[in-house]
């Protein structure tokens, strides 16, 4: 099915940064976080990349709501292993470069890490995950709380609100009927459709403002390269590991071969266990 709308990706690289489109990101966080956010103003992030790979298989947006909290959102569409890592990375980067030199412990901003992921993280059967740090007790297995003093003046009710909170979309895992607000939007990030029915937080200004019949023919076009260069990033990927799949093969091969030559085994033997031709066995 032919979408009508723009992918998440690129809307957050376009359009989503006019303050006028403000709007629908409102709309996903206020539906992910569960509260009411509005997006004060947009700051500098790591969307300059120096390399086409990165330019096209991802893209970061950095947000500051309406209580000076920072939210970073990133969309990454081809798989990286260290990408658990790199979500640590971003917002202790964020947590440090947000603090004056001198400020006060208390003055370090709360940070929101919004990961939108088309490939497979980690080993896990939902398509949403939160995480956040919380300090258990080894012996009474309590959780340590704040004093009435510091909810008081941090205006916050947990110690865990003090700290980054990580948020996961493996929305390509996605493949049911959407039934919630938040699977409304899981459903549009997967499918870059909206369904008629959709009511979540942000999704009718996405049909308003999202729609590819309101591009120039020049966007339009520019567009279509993003996805077909993302076709071929993923095309690229899959080649070069079944690529190293292959080699690895071929390299259990050579041991056999140089085992089975070593017990003085029969060529023609050898060729049977392994498929390789009597040529190819004795080049190895």
């Amino acid at each position: 099915m032919a979408s009508n709308y723009i992918r998440f990706d690129w809307a957050m690289k376009r359009l989503l940064r006019n303050k006028a489109n403000f709007a629908v990101l409102e709309g996903f966080l206020t539906t992910l976080l569960n509260e009411k956010i509005v997006i004060q103003k947009l700051l500098e992030s790591e969307s300059n990349q120096e390399d086409e790979f990165d330019k096209y298989n991802r893209v970061d947006m950095l947000a500051e709501n309406s209580k000076g909290e920072l939210i970073l959102i990133e969309v990454q569409n081809n798989n990286e292993y260290a990408y658990f890592q790199r979500m640590l990375f971003g917002t202790s980067k964020l947590v440090t470069e947000y603090i004056n030199r001198g400020e006060g412990y208390d003055k370090v901003r709360k940070v929101y890490s919004v990961n939108i992921v088309y490939f497979s993280l980690g080993s896990g059967k939902d398509i949403v995950y939160h995480g956040k740090t919380e300090f258990r007790g080894i012996h009474q297995g309590d959780v340590l709380e704040l004093t009435p003093f510091q909810k008081q003046t941090f205006k916050v009710d947990s110690v865990s609100q003090l700290y980054p909170e990580y948020y996961i979309l493996k929305v390509n895992d996605f493949n049911q009927v959407a039934c919630s607000p938040l699977e409304e939007w899981i459903y549009y990030m997967n499918t870059g459709d909206i369904p008629d029915g959709a009511t979540a937080p942000g999704l009718d200004e996405a049909r308003q403002r999202l729609k590819l019949d309101k591009m120039t023919k020049e966007e339009l076009n520019a567009y279509y390269r993003h996805l077909d260069n993302i076709v071929i990033l993923r095309d690229n990927i899959y080649t070069e590991r079944a690529e190293g799949r292959a080699e690895g093969r071929m390299e259990e091969k050579r041991e056999m071969v140089h085992n089975m030559k070593s017990l003085n085994i029969p060529l023609d033997t050898i060729s049977q266990v392994t498929g390789l031709s009597i040529e190819e066995i004795k080049s190895l």
